[in-house]
């Protein structure tokens, strides 16, 4: 057995909590984290996104298949040259402040996600040249070019629409008290502690809306969220653990849904932002040798007992982007040593390694770690609250972070906020004029084939020069008391809840 297995390290307590006594309809769900802004436009954690499906109805939504689905929207067209589309809005929608929601209103949220100061939606919505009333019900977007991806981008935070009074009234504090129009209006929430919600009367679909209240806890340790959910305390709980997936199944209270993620986790690396200079940023070999010291199978076998499925792309290997014509490769030390000494290296390689704090990323952490170090890396990990992770890892501080993304519908969800010059998450503040011709090429074709060759392009300038390493796509598991009835699990991890129901 190498070294490297024994870093997966198993909880060495246990936690047992009480019942809370609650109401049946108060659905508690526990995340991995705290989420940050409930803005929006702010909004950037798949946490945050979880949350935001009880609270902000989008334009658009997907269903099992990853079709769009209407939500606040009723329909939409595209003009034949791609350059405009129309969408018609649900009548007698209302916020949860009691405003309509119209085409004023939609074109006000538009334009906010395009124009506010520190907008994570504008590169999303960056082909989007002005929004165009047609009618009381209908807006025009109106593009600078053909954008293949707009429809998907409108299915997630792009599309969600807020109160324009209550945005008006808060300003770049909307987020503390969010006013949207979904099934949930905002209570309360107090930091690393809890989101309160409340069934909202008016709801455009309230007839499906079963549960009178929905409070969600922020419990970082997977170990405790089971715990919570076992023993009464929580309803749901997203992110169990692949090692106790077993567990999970053997208790006859228990339901567990799952699905293969639409994004990834990865380990993005510091190109651009390094204040150290150190050899990972300064040479792709140094990077490509970090990339060969890592057994992806072994990883998923050790950590996830095989649950999980190894990848090197942003899309896993059965999307249908994926890029067969670049498999994964196989670990090779004796290859890493070398690139290490034709990149005039000298071992060990040290390396600033910023991991977000939770079981499961620390485990993966360690096993990169011993793996790594096989092969000349000293790989720092450096463990971290997420959303602080986030600030550092915006500010270049780190060589190595352990980063996942949930995913979208669309490949250029994957990719292009990643890898494009300048992009919002940019992290490794990777350059390539290639890479950035096949990413803006790519959104302004609807033919697969032809996106698909532009996305092997890019495949093969990102494997070359390693801004991210890519390493598995998780199996979305989410664990729920079988009180909860109706419960489905899609790939882009959110945790739905129209339509549930608790005994």
């Amino acid at each position: 057995m190498r070294n490297w297995r024994s870093a997966l390290v198993a909880a060495a307590f246990t936690v047992s909590f009480g019942a809370v006594a609650h109401a049946q309809t108060t659905l508690r769900v526990g995340l991995a984290e705290d989420p940050d802004m409930l803005d929006p436009s702010l909004g950037r954690t798949y946490v945050g996104r979880i949350v935001f499906s009880a609270f902000c109805d989008k334009l658009f939504d997907i269903d099992e298949k990853l079709n769009v689905v209407p939500q606040l929207a009723l329909s939409h067209e595209t003009s034949a040259d791609g350059k405009a589309m129309t969408i018609k809005l649900r009548p007698g929608v209302k916020f949860h402040d009691g405003e309509p929601l119209d085409a004023e209103a939609a074109k006000f949220s538009i334009e906010r996600h395009m124009t506010m100061p520190g907008s994570f939606r504008k590169s999303e919505l960056a082909s989007v040249d002005h929004v165009e009333i047609v009618d009381p019900l209908t807006i025009k977007l109106v593009l600078k070019t053909p954008f293949a991806p707009l429809l998907s981008q409108l299915t997630d935070r792009s599309g969600m629409i807020m109160s324009p009074k209550a945005v008006k009234e808060a300003g770049d504090k909307f987020g503390l008290h969010p006013v949207c129009a979904g099934p949930y209006k905002f209570v309360e929430r107090v930091q690393q502690d809890r989101m309160v919600f409340e069934k909202f009367a008016d709801y455009w679909n309230k007839d499906n809306v079963f549960i009178d209240k929905i409070v969600y806890q922020p419990i970082v340790d997977a170990t405790v969220r089971l715990a919570n959910l076992k023993s009464g305390g929580l309803d749901l709980i997203e992110r169990v653990l692949a090692t106790d997936i077993k567990d999970v199944r053997a208790d006859s209270k228990l339901a567990l849904s799952t699905a293969i993620e639409l994004g990834y986790q990865g380990i993005t690396l510091n190109i651009g932002k390094d204040k150290a200079k150190g050899p990972l940023s300064q040479s792709a070999k140094v990077r490509q040798a970090l990339d060969l010291s890592i057994d992806r199978e072994a990883l998923n076998q050790v950590v996830f007992n095989g649950e999980f499925m190894p990848g090197n792309q942003w899309v896993n290997p059965s999307h249908p982007y994926y890029q067969k014509a670049f498999p994964i490769r196989a670990r090779d030390v004796e290859k890493a040593k070398a690139l290490l000494k034709e990149a005039g290296v000298t071992p060990p390689v040290a390396v600033d390694f910023l991991v977000s704090k939770g079981a499961e990323t620390e485990a993966v952490a360690q096993v990169v770690q011993s793996m790594a170090a096989e092969a000349g890396f000293d790989m720092k990990i450096r463990v971290t609250e997420f959303a602080t992770s986030l600030k550092q890892a915006e500010a270049g501080d780190y060589q190595a972070f352990m980063l996942s993304w949930s995913g979208r519908i669309d490949p250029d969800g994957n990719s292009y906020l990643f890898m494009k010059k300048n992009a919002p998450q940019n992290y490794s503040v990777w350059e390539n004029a290639e890479a950035d011709k096949a990413l803006d090429d790519a959104r302004l074709i609807t033919d697969m084939a032809q996106r698909k060759a532009l996305y092997e392009k890019l495949a093969k300038l990102e494997i070359e020069e390693e801004p991210i390493l890519y390493l598995y796509h998780r199996r979305i598991l989410i664990a729920h008391t079988k009180k909860l009835e109706g419960y489905k699990q899609m790939p882009d991890g959110l945790v739905r809840v129209v339509g549930l129901k608790l005994k």
